[in-house]
């Protein structure tokens, strides 16, 4: 099948099965994909394949988009809602993939009123109301401590209840003052230790705003929660809460099994 084709008539389509090579090997590519049980595998494919027939993937800046790039974005970015399912990514349809960091014109009036233009470099930006846009580049080297997509798509999470600025929309049983209460403390504590000049496991960008430390406490939440549950273990129960997720009980029951599979002998090379 030629490039992108598959892609092509899925998005003006129902959803359509993700082809079973192209899942699989998408898997395997990222660790905190890989350690999903099967059920939550499956789901999470049914969950991808709707999102792509609900979202339209564009490129810019030269890049060919192709099956591959679009079901590794869907992927990454379906993990958060897994448990909240796809209405959690309403209202904005646009997925914008350039092939690497990329260029946005910012414009900002001063206190005398004159107005200055200037350019921000960018792997990945969401925007209110409007599309997501995602380096390829850095969407495809995702890890256990750097996730752009997610980074990106806790932001829409963010905006679901108005602009961004670290409380998502929560839901039922979940209040505003209880997520203040785990969260503005952590936040908090963060920003001191980052302006201390302390060197943090958490990227030190968090500190920017409540808004980037929620992005980047739920990439951390996905790819390293180890980290996040040992430096803040009331901002992981919470995250916990909110996702309907545990990741690190996610990752250590997947490092039992793998334990057992060698003990028996399975493991390859043995």
């Amino acid at each position: 099948m030629g490039m992108f084709a598959w892609l092509a008539r899925w998005l003006s389509q129902p959803p359509r099965p993700i082809p079973r090579a192209l899942w699989c090997s998408t898997i395997e590519r990222y660790p905190f994909l890989r350690v999903l049980g099967e059920q939550e595998k499956a789901r999470l494919k049914t969950l991808c394949e709707a999102f792509l027939a609900s979202k339209e993937f564009s490129a810019a800046g030269g890049l060919v988009l192709t099956d591959a790039i679009c079901v590794a974005i869907a992927a990454q970015g379906c993990l958060p809602i897994l448990e909240l399912g796809l209405a959690a990514y309403r209202d904005w349809v646009g997925i914008v993939v350039y092939p690497d960091e990329f260029i946005v014109t910012r414009s900002e009036m001063d206190d005398a009123g004159v107005v200055h233009e200037y350019a921000d470099v960018l792997s990945g930006e969401a925007w209110a109301g409007g599309p997501l846009l995602i380096s390829w580049h850095d969407a495809a080297m995702a890890s256990a401590d750097y996730n752009v997509v997610i980074h990106e798509f806790a932001h829409k999470l963010d905006m679901l209840n108005g602009e961004a600025d670290g409380i998502p929309g929560l839901p039922e049983g979940l209040s505003r003052q209880a997520w203040l209460q785990d969260f503005m403390p952590a936040y908090s504590d963060f920003c001191a230790r980052v302006d201390g000049g302390e060197t943090t496991r958490i990227d030190p960008y968090a500190s920017e705003a409540p808004e980037e430390f929620f992005a980047v406490s739920s990439e951390c939440f996905f790819g390293a929660p180890d980290i996040l549950a040992a430096e803040y273990p009331a901002l992981y129960r919470l995250l916990v809460r909110y996702y309907r997720q545990d990741p690190l009980a996610r990752q250590q029951l997947a490092s039992d099994q793998t334990s057992r599979t060698c003990n028996a002998g399975i493991c390859a090379g043995s």
